[in-house]
């Protein structure tokens, strides 16, 4: 290790320490035991500080979001816009540091991380991606799509079961430029790691099918060094490479629990500046290391200018393949949408399942609107999702150039590889499995609203219509815990335009979108419309109603025939349709009140699932024909039947309402 190496390794443990004690708050140990990693590392890459988003840069994630102070310190050593000020404003309101690395919040992270495991998910989704787009465009003296992935990972992301998921995932698919590594310093918050986690991590790695490589030193730049080069001169595995590390290296808590996640104290901090030689005021970056990133600045823009000189070339040689590769990475047309919206227009003979509606939908995209970009698959459940695009191949480790995607069961890992694969950039990531396994996925579609990445969600079989399969794969609370999570649209489409309606609305969507969809075959309506993408409209009305009906999915038809009946009998109901309520809450006030009038108290909800997210709509004196119990199991029409989700309990509690506002 020469003098600048040192320098900088020390600047970046100096400047985490002062950081997290300036907090009084975050995780001094990793960042100072880290440090040659993360510096050796940034060395390694192709990347462009000054231009953060190139698209051909390698790509980095710290997947152990808990030492954000060690990429906050080596962004700004390297020149990213993160300022010594940002540094000093660590965990602060509003800074640019938050406690843990958030997406499109600071320049030069690429996702966002801490809920452990999760961040190396993502990063092999982004492989994942960098693969597929090779596949696709890349010819030969033209590799514009030529990337690694570099995810550093900790203890605690080893024990995590999505790593697992993940990393069995990429060895299956031989993911080459996948470069993880392990950070092992044996300390988590509880102490020691031997207490629960004593397993070889490289064997179980080798298992998977990685290439494993060891350095015994953590402070070993050379070797660390090395190990990348050794990783990337195979072509054939994703490497791991385990780094043994001293949490706190070099300080009185080295090795310590106390060292991961509270500050080091003054004295401690103190001493640890004495040890290193240290002669500098708080915050101050040496002249030398700044001095040494501009120099290697000049490499890093080369880097990008010699990208972009091959791609002009590759316009000239390959002029359709470059306009498809530019198609990608623009937002989807208006046009596109619109031809999309005008299949609503396209007349339907009879009723269908609305995942097979979804499945139709997806095919079109892909080969009749040249969504070419969409990439993606089921937690091996394609065939009953219907989410496999024809034609239907998959990638595999001999050929990643097929648009679909073998996940197997592994929920989690799927929907967080899909959002390395929205965050790579350039597709239309989807994932699908049943609703009831949505909260195997749940943290990881989190992260996607979290981020505002646009995933699509395809969740099928999502009522109690399942039937025979019972309570274990009949959703109840899965709607409300879906639409209680921020920043996300949860659509319950009715019928094949509502389905399509959903899917426009979510191609146009900068979030998450979830595609709640049936088992069982659904009527084709005429009440409904393109105004499903208003997310609630007025599917059928009467001059002045007593009582609104709102319904969503399946439910549509009960509540349509409990409509009909009642204005046999003289009595006026309003029937809403409400596939969306997060695009209906966000239309203006006087569309919602057009809607649901505030003068019309008596409302009934009618859904096949739990009443909680329903009563912002009906109120307190509303009615909700809904179930807060488990399923059960027997065939779909005698399930609603025993819950009581049925047309005659619809018109029971559509009197009760209108009795109930009269008193």
């Amino acid at each position: 290790m020469n003098s600048i190496d040192k320098l900088c390794i020390n600047t970046i443990r100096v400047l985490s320490a002062e950081a997290v004690q300036k907090a009084s708050s975050g995780h001094p140990g990793m960042p100072i035991g880290a440090a040659p990693i993360g510096y050796t590392v940034f060395n390694k890459m192709r990347i462009n500080p000054k231009n953060p988003d190139w698209e051909g840069r390698d790509r980095f994630i710290l997947a152990a979001g808990h030492a954000s102070m060690l990429l906050y310190s080596l962004l700004h050593i390297n020149g990213y816009d993160v300022s010594i000020e940002d540094i000093k404003n660590f965990r602060q309101l509003g800074s640019k540091t938050p406690g843990h690395p958030e997406y499109k919040h600071t320049p030069g992270v690429e996702a966002t991380t801490g809920p452990l495991g999760q961040g190396f998910a993502m990063a092999v989704g982004m492989a994942m991606a960098e693969a597929h787009k090779a596949a696709i465009f890349n010819r030969e003296g033209f590799d514009i799509v030529n990337n690694y992935t570099y995810v550093l990972m900790s203890d605690g992301c080893m024990m995590e079961g999505v790593s697992s998921e993940a990393a069995s995932l990429a060895g299956t698919l031989g993911l080459h430029k996948l470069i993880a590594i392990y950070d092992s310093n044996s300390i988590s918050i509880e102490g020691d790691t031997d207490q629960a986690f004593l397993e070889d991590v490289g064997k179980r790695y080798e298992a998977y099918g990685f290439n494993v490589i060891k350095v015994s030193d953590g402070e070993d730049i050379d070797k660390i060094s090395k190990a990348i080069d050794k990783a990337k001169s195979q072509k054939k595995k994703p490497t791991l490479i385990i780094v043994r590390t001293n949490i706190a290296h070099g300080t009185e808590k080295q090795g310590k629990a106390s060292a991961h996640g509270e500050p080091l104290g003054e004295e401690v901090l103190s001493d640890m500046k004495a040890r290193l030689g240290w002669n500098y005021e708080p915050f101050t970056v040496p002249s030398e290391v700044y001095e040494h990133y501009e120099k290697l600045q000049v490499i890093r823009e080369q880097y990008e200018q010699e990208h972009k000189k091959l791609f002009e070339e590759y316009k000239k040689a390959y002029p359709e393949l470059a306009e498809q590769y530019e198609l990608w990475h623009s937002e989807v047309s208006e046009e596109a949408i619109q031809k999309l919206i005008d299949l609503i227009n396209v007349p339907q003979a009879k009723g269908e399942a609305t995942r097979s509606i979804s499945g139709a939908i997806l095919n079109m995209l892909y080969n009749e609107l040249d969504m070419k970009n969409l990439f993606g698959g089921s937690a091996d459940l394609g065939p009953s999702n219907k989410t496999i695009i024809s034609p239907k191949d998959f990638i595999s480790k001999a050929d990643f150039a097929p648009q679909n995607i073998h996940f197997g069961v592994r929920e989690f890992a799927m929907a967080a590889a899909c959002n390395g694969i929205a965050l790579y950039g350039g597709f239309i990531p989807f994932c699908a499995t049943f609703m009831v396994f949505s909260d195997y996925l749940k943290p990881a579609l989190r992260l996607s609203a979290l981020m505002g990445l646009r995933v699509l969600y395809i969740l099928t079989h999502d009522s109690i219509g399942v039937g025979e399969d019972g309570p274990t794969h009949q959703p109840i609370e899965h709607l409300t815990a879906l639409r209680a999570t921020p920043n996300v649209l949860v659509f319950r489409p009715a019928d094949y335009k509502e389905t399509v309606a959903a899917y426009a609305s979510a191609l146009k969507a900068s979030c998450p979108s979830v595609l709640a969809l049936s088992r069982q075959n659904l009527p084709t309506y005429e009440i409904t419309s393109e105004k499903a993408m208003y997310g609630g409209y007025i599917a059928s009305d009467c001059e002045n109603p007593e009582c609104i009906i709102i319904a969503s999915g399946s439910e549509l038809e009960i509540a349509q025939q409990a409509h009909e009946e009642l204005k046999q009998q003289g009595i006026n109901t309003r029937l809403v349709s409400m596939p969306c309520m997060e695009l209906f809450d966000k239309q203006s006030e006087e569309y919602r009140e057009s809607v649901l009038p505030k003068a019309i108290t008596s409302r009934v909800a009618v859904e096949a699932g739990s009443s909680v997210s329903w009563y912002k709509y009906i109120g307190l004196n509303g009615e909700a024909v809904t179930m807060d119990t488990f399923g059960t199991s027997a065939p779909a029409k005698q399930v609603y039947e025993y819950f009581g989700i049925t047309k005659d309990r619809v018109i029971e509690s559509v009197k009760r309402a209108i009795e109930k506002n009269k008193q």
